[in-house]
């Protein structure tokens, strides 16, 4: 190996950068989502250790293989779907959901009719459903205020200085802070029987109809129209050629291999991507690849210690777990608003479909999201088949 091939001091630092973002940035809502859907501690070590390897694994052999640094992540859209859900499915429905997701991902990555489909999917309403599930988390957060008021007003203004100042280090800082407080108050802790180690511990899954149209629909698409397709973007951005239909495939036959362990989507990244993919993070695009495979590392590393690291967050209280999630989601719901109303003529579909996903409500089994994409279409379909009367 020659010196050329060696990766620059700052090929470890973007990826360490992307690594602490993503996955500290975000793990909040992972846990909240596995507390929601009913699973026991020991599954939630299960959901993130998996994830992570779903993660880090594929990534680095993706980078090495295709030569460009390909960046995964867990489905942050997704879980927020999952942690938003109000029918009580039990963990082994959700495993069911998650398979079926994942079913249809490798279908889009396998039958390119799919794929060009999936890309004709309106941004607009897409987004909007996306909203309408971030917007109670994000409320939530000055719902808990009274609960916990100083850490809230505290945390809120650490995190709006640090946006306009360092906006990658935002998160990561909010959770120093956050986890500082708690120590000092003796509320940190992990639960009883956490190891040092990640696990892995498999789930029978169960099937439903009424769980894979409300919930493993909504996954594929939030996942697939917020995650997979600007990841893409990202990589053309950077001056790559990414196989679209080979990615879409690869996120899906990984999601689809680590579900049974809790995970519940494994994509490509976008914000992280950015990280590893500038030119700050290499100087040779040809070598760039090298970053993907240390950014993979990083996280095998994660999930090797993903028990104390999840652990954490499952023993946090509640109110203070609900302010981080808020602050977590904010950026996102604000590029969920501002795509969701990008086309004027699209607007009207766009807020039916955010209001009908943000009410919550779950009518027959059938989930919020899976209506409001129900409703947003509708709305789409009249204002293009309907001719306005003069």
């Amino acid at each position: 190996m020659s010196a050329s091939d060696i990766p620059p001091p700052a090929s470890f630092s973007a990826a360490a950068v992307a690594t602490v973002v993503g996955f500290g940035g975000t793990v909040a809502l992972v846990v909240q989502a596995g507390q929601v859907l009913g699973a026991s501690p020991p599954q939630i070590v299960s959901m993130v250790t998996a994830l992570c390897l779903g993660i880090g694994l594929p990534g680095l052999l993706l980078s090495w293989r295709l030569r460009m640094p390909v960046v995964l992540a867990w489905s942050t859209p997704g879980a927020a779907l999952l942690a938003a859900s109000t029918l009580g499915l039990g963990w082994a429905n959700a495993i069911g959901a998650f398979l079926f997701a994942a079913v249809l991902m490798v279908l889009t990555g396998l039958l390119p009719v799919l794929g060009r489909l999936a890309q004709r999917i309106p941004a607009s309403v897409a987004s909007a459903m996306l909203a309408g599930v971030l917007l109670p988390f994000v409320l939530r957060l000055f719902k808990v205020v009274p609960d916990e008021m100083g850490l809230a007003v505290g945390l809120l203004a650490i995190f709006i200085v640090a946006r306009r100042m360092w906006p990658a280090w935002a998160l990561p800082a909010v959770l120093c802070v956050a986890f500082g407080v708690l120590a000092f108050k003796g509320q940190i802790g992990l639960p009883p029987g956490t190891g040092l180690f990640g696990g892995l511990t498999p789930v029978m899954p169960a099937f439903d109809w009424k769980v894979a149209v409300s919930l493993g629909l909504p996954l594929f698409l939030v996942t697939l129209a917020s995650q997979n397709l600007p990841g893409l973007v990202v990589l053309k951005a950077a001056g790559y050629e990414p196989p679209a239909n080979r990615l879409i495939f690869a996120t899906g036959l990984t999601s689809l291999i680590a579900a049974p362990f809790g995970a519940h989507g494994v994509n490509l990244a976008a914000i992280t991507a950015a990280i590893c993919t500038d030119a700050d993070a290499h100087p040779d695009p040809a070598k760039r690849w090298m970053v993907g495979v240390i950014y993979g590392g990083f996280y095998v590393i994660v999930a090797l210690f993903a028990a104390p690291l999840a652990g954490l967050f499952i023993a946090m209280p509640p109110a203070v777990l609900a302010i981080i999630t808020g602050l977590t989601l904010i950026a996102a719901l604000t590029g969920a608003l501002s795509a969701m109303l990008a086309k004027t003529e699209e607007r009207e579909a766009a807020v039916l479909t955010f209001a009908a996903t943000g009410s919550g409500l779950a009518l027959f089994g059938i989930g919020a999201a899976f209506r409001g994409l129900v409703v947003g279409f509708a709305a789409l379909a009249a204002m293009r088949w309907i001719r306005p009367r003069a």
